[in-house]
This record gives structure tokens, sequence and C-alpha cells, in this order.
């Protein structure tokens, strides 16, 4: 008798962000997210095909991120459009420092971490998957 398929853990109650991740970099986009910004795999499932992520989530920050490789033969086919009209938020401890981990993970910087007048140093950075993440953490001092 075949094993039962394994199951993800239950959803977290709440928003959770699902991204689609194009051109079959889902497996690219776990590590970027661990080594961007701590990212800890809690579930992955691969498709039939073996190569692309059908669901996966990760906990970044306390948060958790779902996300799957694009699968254009199950939308009609075509090349999905570039992410657009989102960005998503990090509130951290640090944000030059989460910045420039991601930076050197491989995300570009699209606004420089800076003071803002509402009290925080908050900046804007784009993931290899086209992807805006905003960063802001509470002024020192």
């Amino acid at each position: 008798m075949a094993d039962a398929p394994r199951l993800p853990p239950p959803t977290p109650m709440g928003l959770t962000p699902y991204l689609s991740i194009r051109d079959g970099r889902g497996e690219e986009a776990v590590a970027f997210y661990a080594k961007a910004f701590g990212g800890h795999e809690l579930f992955r499932t691969v498709a039939d095909d073996g190569k692309r992520l059908l669901h996966c989530r990760v906990q970044i920050n306390g948060a958790v991120v779902m996300f799957s490789d694009d699968f254009p033969e199950m939308r009609g086919g075509g090349e999905a459009p570039a992410p657009a009209g989102i960005t998503l938020h990090l509130q951290v401890d640090d944000a030059d420092a989460w910045a420039a981990r991601a930076l050197e993970a491989g995300a570009e910087i699209v606004m420089p971490i800076q003071d803002m007048f509402w009290g925080d140093r908050y900046g804007h950075l784009r993931d290899p998957f086209g992807y805006l993440w905003s960063l802001g953490s509470a002024k020192q001092g």
C-alpha cells in the first residue's frame, strides 16, 4: 500500500501572501529567501514533473510566505506578467543590516534605507523574482 501524501501544516489565520515564481525558479526562490531574509522552509510539494514547486511555505521573521512555480498550462498558457502593484513589508530589528544581507543575496536596492518622518529607517528592494519588498525598523536613540 502506498504511503499517504504528506500534508502541509495548517494554514495560519490571517492574511498570507502567495507568490507565483516565474520561469521555473521556485527552488532558487527558496534559497534566496533563506539567504536574504533568514527564511526557514516549512513545507514543499514538488509537481508531477519532478522539477517545479507545486507549493512551498517559508517562514520569514515570524510570518509565512507561500509560493509556487508558475504553471502556464494551468491558466491558459503564455508567460506570466512581471509582479507589479504590491509591496511585501518586513518590519525588522535593523533595516540596514537586513537590506545589506538581501543585497548580498542578490536583491536590488530600489530605495536606500533612510530616516523617515514617521520615525523608522525604511527603504525598498526588489528580489530576483521581481517582487518589491519594503524594510523598516524603528530608529535607534
